[in-house]
C-alpha cells in the first residue's frame, strides 16, 4: 500500500503522540496536549503533516509560524518505516506550506544528545545556531 500524506487533523491527535512517545530524541511535554494541539493546528491550519500507511499512522510533524518564523516540531517515523524518505517528505511539505505562507525562514530544535535527529537535519542543510542559547519559561 503506498503512503499517503495529508495535513494534520485533530483526529491524528491520539496516533501522533504514541509515535512521538516511541520515538527517540522526542520530547512530548508542556503545550502537547490535546488542547494545545487544537489551537496550534487551528492557528497553523495546512501545514503540519501525516504520513499513512493504510489506517495506520507512520510518520507526522508538527508545523506553524507566528508571521515571522517558521517553526517545526516533532518530526517522527515509526521504525519500521524508517529510510523510505516520509520525513523528508513530510518536511518538504511543511517547509513549502510555511513558504507559501510567506515565511522566509524556519527554525527547529534538536535535543543535544539526539546524534541521529542532529544528523538527518544536516543532512538536508540545515544550520547550528552556536550564538544562540535557546531558552525557555513555562508560564
Amino acid at each position: 500500500m503506498p503512503i499517503r500524506y495529508r495535513p494534520m487533523t485533530l483526529r491524528d491527535y491520539a496516533a501522533a503522540v504514541a509515535l512521538w512517545n516511541e520515538s527517540e530524541g522526542v520530547a512530548v511535554d508542556v503545550g502537547d496536549e490535546r488542547a494545545s494541539l487544537v489551537r496550534f493546528l487551528r492557528r497553523n491550519r495546512g501545514l503540519s503533516f501525516v504520513a499513512r500507511d493504510g489506517r495506520r499512522l507512520v510518520g507526522a510533524v508538527l508545523a506553524g509560524h507566528d508571521g515571522r518564523r517558521g517553526y517545526l516540531y516533532h518530526l517522527a517515523v515509526a521504525r519500521s518505516h524508517r529510510g523510505r524518505g516520509i520525513a523528508t517528505q513530510i518536511e518538504r511539505r511543511s517547509l513549502a506550506a510555511l513558504r507559501r505562507a510567506g515565511v522566509p525562514r524556519t527554525v527547529i530544535l534538536v535535543i543535544r544528545s539526539n546524534r541521529s535527529g542532529q544528523r538527518f537535519w544536516r543532512q538536508r542543510r540545515w544550520e547550528g545556531l552556536p550564538a544562540v542559547l535557546p531558552m525557555i519559561r513555562d508560564l
